[in-house]
């Protein structure tokens, strides 16, 4: 059944058209994830079916009685109340106030808020953030609107809602660039391009197959009328004259394959950066402790930081990660403990603040301001092809700071920070408020930087895709030590679960977590569900990339041979190609064997899974 419809939707901030010609329906069990590039709208519309913002022209039309809960991006209470008045109060009548105050005390310590009677104005952003959210998940809703609900929440907190929304009985429609969390929760995504929303049966997963079908089906489509554009324009400098009715509808045909609006293919280019040249001395961390109070944070945490180490910090929120961070650059001291710098060592810090940027200046003075060009292995690029390389065209460099989107501002931090050339990239909570598309160019940028990436993130997916060591906070004041990213890590647990607890004095140091004793874990706990066996996120990515390189080691290793053949007669040049095929075939040797053994473990993997 159809709860809410938008209707011919158009709306233009500024001199910037949002949205044009937008019609789509939420039907009363949909779970809906809107995607898109920061600042195309997608809090826009948000506010715009939560009836927080009135359209240019279209309608919202609502189900009648139709009851929703909303959740902003910067949600505004009053800050002289109580945390529980605020989150209760707005949402049920004085006399409930008593029935419904008991569940909202346990839902706010369960988002990491204990003291539900202090006041407002005390809570840091991410715990309004998650006041907010309880608000929402109590309101009595047919419809759930939740405009980045997993920004600030920790991984328990996340699986948490994930499952709360799962059981959720209305339609919910969110945006979120939780790539797992997408995969999970959503049976629609829409995404927002270009002043237009589309829509897409499925989770994220089956969304991107579409939406590489839909483009290339675009793209062919847009090939075909390149060409016949190109006879038509041919025809035109012949000197065609509309002297008949066919000759008219050939010129109005030009004319429209002429304005039509190109569909362009994306070539995002692999920015291999030149950092400063990193000497034997690295970071190395030596027994460093901290504690506020009586509150021990960690202690005697020791690791020396290996040259292109891709090092991930996790655990709940407020256990210390972010206060390592400013310990390893520098900007508090540890209780006790040392950290030494090396004299090369050059760090790039991207924190979860936008402050150092100007709010007058314009975007491309902002990148300008760090540095005019950035060295990489094909050569110099501009302070402008970067900002393009990220997301910002030649229209928005010339943008205020202040015109710029929450999500825009933290993209432009980034491309500053990058802009640095470190060596050293420190990385906390890069995921929030950053669109998936630029995600996806920070992931590839450093799968090609040469250094040292530390990374605080509850994004699970990040964390599989960049990390190569967890160390993750357990409670015990102690950092223990997972090889992997974030799928290895949840394994390692798992096994750990049912063995003994390992030796305590070995921070740093150790593989896998402590187990889960009775003392630990709380009596009566609900024991884990199964896992399902697969292949980490880094071999599956491995795997399916496998088979374009055997095919391209093959072909190449054949062409050698026919120039092999064309050289019989010249000595040199038939031992250096010689030479060449060889290494090619040891290479492609390699390749095919890692792809069997790969496969053989998926296929293990998949029929213990059958067994199970």
């Amino acid at each position: 059944m159809v709860i809410m419809t938008l209707e011919d939707i158009g709306l233009t901030l500024g001199d910037t058209l949002i949205f044009q010609n937008v019609t789509q329906g939420i039907e009363d069990t949909d779970r809906i994830g809107v995607v898109g590039v920061n600042g195309t709208g997608k809090s826009t519309l948000l506010r715009i079916a939560a009836g927080k913002m009135e359209p240019d022209n279209g309608n919202v039309i609502v189900r009648n009685g139709l009851r929703i809960a909303y959740l902003p991006q910067d949600p505004e209470y009053d800050p002289e109340k109580e945390i529980l008045d605020n989150v209760v109060r707005d949402i049920v009548q004085e006399e409930e106030f008593w029935n419904v105050s008991g569940e909202a005390e346990a839902l706010l310590q369960t988002l990491g808020i204990p003291d539900v009677h202090q006041k407002w104005k005390t809570l840091s952003g991410g715990q309004k953030k998650r006041a907010a959210l309880a608000a929402a998940l109590l309101t009595p809703s047919d419809l759930l609107i939740l405009d980045e609900p997993t920004n600030h929440l920790d991984h328990e907190m996340i699986e948490y809602l994930q499952a709360r929304l799962e059981s959720y009985k209305g339609a919910v429609l969110m945006v979120t660039h939780d790539r797992y969390f997408l995969d999970e929760v959503t049976s629609v995504i829409w995404e927002i391009d270009r002043a237009g929303v589309y829509a897409y049966a499925g989770n994220y997963e089956k969304y991107l197959e579409m939406k590489q079908s839909r483009m290339d089906f675009a793209l062919a489509a847009e090939r075909k009328m390149a060409a016949i554009y190109k006879q038509d324009l041919a025809w035109m400098m012949r000197g065609a004259r509309a002297r008949s009715t066919k000759q008219k509808a050939h010129i109005q045909r030009f004319e429209a394959l002429r304005d039509r609006e190109k569909i362009v293919e994306e070539r995002r280019l692999l920015i291999e950066s030149l950092p400063s040249r990193m000497g034997n001395k690295t970071i190395e961390v030596e027994n460093i402790s901290k504690s506020y109070g009586d509150r021990c944070l960690f202690r005697d945490f020791t690791y020396t930081f290996r040259k292109n180490d891709r090092i991930g910090f996790i655990g709940p929120n407020g256990c210390g990660k972010s206060t390592l961070l400013k310990i390893l650059t520098g900007r508090i001291q540890p209780d006790t403990g040392s950290v030494e710098i090396g004299q090369t060592i050059a760090i790039g810090c991207f924190d979860q603040t936008n402050e150092s940027l100007d709010p007058k200046a314009l975007v491309i003075d902002e990148v300008k301001d760090i540095a005019e060009y950035i060295r990489t292995s094909d050569g110099l690029i501009s302070a402008s092809a970067m900002c393009e390389q990220f997301l910002f065209d030649k229209k928005k460099q010339y943008t205020p700071v202040e015109k710029l989107s929450g999500g825009e501002k933290r993209r432009l931090h980034m491309l500053r920070v990058l802009m640095g050339a470190p060596n050293v990239l420190i990385l906390d909570e890069p995921t929030n408020d950053l669109d998936i598309p630029t995600l996806q160019i920070l992931e590839n940028y450093l799968d090609h930087f040469s250094g040292i990436v530390i990374v605080v993130s509850h994004d699970r997916y990040f964390l599989d895709r960049v990390a190569g060591r967890i160390f993750s906070f357990e409670g015990d004041g102690l950092l223990h030590q997972s090889e992997g990213g974030y799928e290895e890590y949840l394994l390692h647990r798992d096994m750990d679960s049912s063995e003994a607890v390992p030796d305590k004095e070995t921070s740093g140091r150790r593989t896998g977590r402590p187990g889960n004793t009775e003392e630990q874990t709380g009596a009566g706990q609900r024991p884990r569900e199964r896992k399902r066996r697969q292949l980490s996120f880094s071999q599956q990515r491995e795997y399916d990339s496998l088979e374009e390189v055997i095919d391209a080691l093959t072909g190449k290793s054949r062409e050698l041979e026919l120039q092999m053949q064309d050289a019989s007669a010249d000595y040199l040049k038939l031992q250096e190609l010689s030479e060449e095929k060889e290494k090619t075939d040891e290479e492609l040797d390699a390749k095919i064997e890692r792809f069997l053994e790969l496969q053989e473990l998926l296929e293990s993997l998949q029929n213990d899974n059958m067994k199970d």
